[in-house]
């Protein structure tokens, strides 16, 4: 089992993976975690086997997380419908993403790319983050925040168009079971 895989899993569920029937389970009859195992699996070796069961499930629940997004240890994907990362996108460690969350490439202009978001980072419901930006780490992005801008450690990002408000520990309570 990917080592990644068995990190989100913990992240998605509070208790560690283990081979036994319970993990088995959860994966099997929670579509979020079987998911992203199906992206972890598929990014290990892509295969077409694998590549037509990742899109089956991107098809049924809306979860589009293109397969040259770099994600790392630790995604939750919460209340998991409708959530697209695209390619290029390079998320950190202990990153939240929730319903509706749109995260892409801007194509023309100044912020001309994809998103870097950092490590211990929260999207919350139906935010966009779009361009060649860059989130910092202990970030927390309201409910339907439109960010295109470079966002500082330690911040929560508000609004349309978002205005940031720095705050220590503004993911605290936000982030569980980091990893």
């Amino acid at each position: 089992m990917n080592n990644d895989f068995s990190l989100d899993y913990y992240r998605m569920t509070g208790e560690k993976y283990r081979k036994g029937i319970k993990s088995k389970i959860k994966v099997i009859f929670s579509h979020h975690i079987r998911y992203v195992q199906l992206w972890r699996n598929a990014n290990g070796k892509m295969t077409l086997f694998r590549k037509l069961r990742l899109h089956k499930y991107a098809k049924k629940y809306g979860l589009e997380i293109s397969a040259s997004a770099k994600i790392g240890k630790g995604l939750y994907l919460g209340h998991p419908y409708n959530i697209t990362v695209g390619g290029g996108v390079i998320i950190g460690d202990n990153v939240n993403l929730h319903k509706g969350c749109t995260i892409g490439r801007e194509n023309r202009g100044k912020r001309k790319g994809s998103p870097h978001i950092g490590n211990c980072v929260s999207v919350g419901i139906n935010s966009t983050i779009v361009g060649n930006i860059k989130i910092g780490n202990n970030v927390l992005i309201a409910p339907n925040s439109f960010v295109n801008f470079d966002v500082p450690d330690n911040s929560v990002v508000i609004g349309n168009p978002g205005v940031i408000h720095h705050k220590e520990n503004a993911t605290e309570g936000y982030i569980a079971f980091r990893v």
